[in-house]
């Protein structure tokens, strides 16, 4: 049995893989300790795309099998995720970015991380946001 820590672990640790082989990989390996995840891309201007990121994080968790579509997983997920983004949007301010969001679920523990790359240029700021939400095990 896993608990919350455990999850955002798990979150955290598939927010920041390299690539979508890696990403893949630790899918499946979660997926055998019983910890459902789904992870997508995002980028752009991130004040003006909360909107977008929270429906990605939504809409790739129905996909993959971590939430079913009703207003209460729908909720969590969005509530997660502006925590989150709530946790990185000083330093996202007006600026640019690129990254992704991993979100993980055992039984009645849900993380949402996200993981960018913010700024101009090469004069980038590496951030990270991580948000908690308990959901009724199904």
């Amino acid at each position: 049995m896993y608990d919350s820590v455990d999850v955002a672990k798990a979150a955290i640790r598939l927010s920041i893989t390299g690539s979508r082989q890696a990403e893949e990989h630790l899918i499946e390996a979660f997926l055998e300790k019983d910890i459902h995840c789904a992870a997508v891309d995002i980028g752009g201007d991130v004040l003006n795309s909360i909107h977008v990121i929270i429906e990605r994080a939504i809409i790739a968790s129905r996909k993959n099998g971590v939430t079913k579509e009703n207003h209460v997983q729908d909720g969590a997920i969005a509530g997660a995720t502006r925590e989150a983004l709530m946790q990185i949007i000083q330093k996202a301010s007006g600026l640019n970015g690129g990254g992704k969001i991993a979100v993980c679920r055992h039984k009645e523990h849900l993380s949402v991380c996200i993981f960018m790359s913010i700024g101009l240029l090469y004069l980038n700021e590496v951030v990270i946001g991580l948000g908690h939400r308990s959901l009724p095990a199904e």
